[in-house]
């Protein structure tokens, strides 16, 4: 009895001490996966950050070469008009929350309409 008592106690001790090993090494898989996950998580942020750059320095090429002085005040009111109509408001709605008249949300958005409507005009004759 005292023998099979012992013998007991060193198996449940040596499988103690395997699945110790066993997960220690399950924790370090799962460490270099969260490695992993991190440093591709951190690339495609550093890709966004780049093209967001990119985009950023086209815009102010494409504002110097045009010769439009627009400032920033109201380049921000244009691009809220501009994102309230992306977002189907109405003119009436949107000369509303921005105190505007509605002719003057009109003109900003005038030239975005006529270039839908001619990309559906051409993609219908297709």
């Amino acid at each position: 009895m005292e023998w099979t008592l012992g013998g007991l106690f060193v198996a449940s001790a040596l499988l103690l001490i395997m699945s110790g090993i066993k997960g220690r090494k399950a924790s370090k898989e799962e460490l270099k996966e969260i490695d992993m996950i991190h440093i591709s998580t951190m690339n495609e942020i550093k890709d966004i950050k780049e093209s967001i750059r990119k985009m950023e320095l086209d815009i102010e090429i494409i504002t110097n070469e045009s010769n439009i002085p627009i400032s920033a005040e109201e380049r921000i009111f244009r691009r809220e008009v501009l994102d309230l109509y992306n977002r189907k408001y109405s003119i009436e709605n949107i000369a509303g929350q921005k105190n505007a008249s509605e002719n003057e949300i009109r003109q900003i958005i005038a030239p975005y309409i006529t270039k839908k409507n001619e990309r559906s005009k051409v993609t219908n004759e297709i």
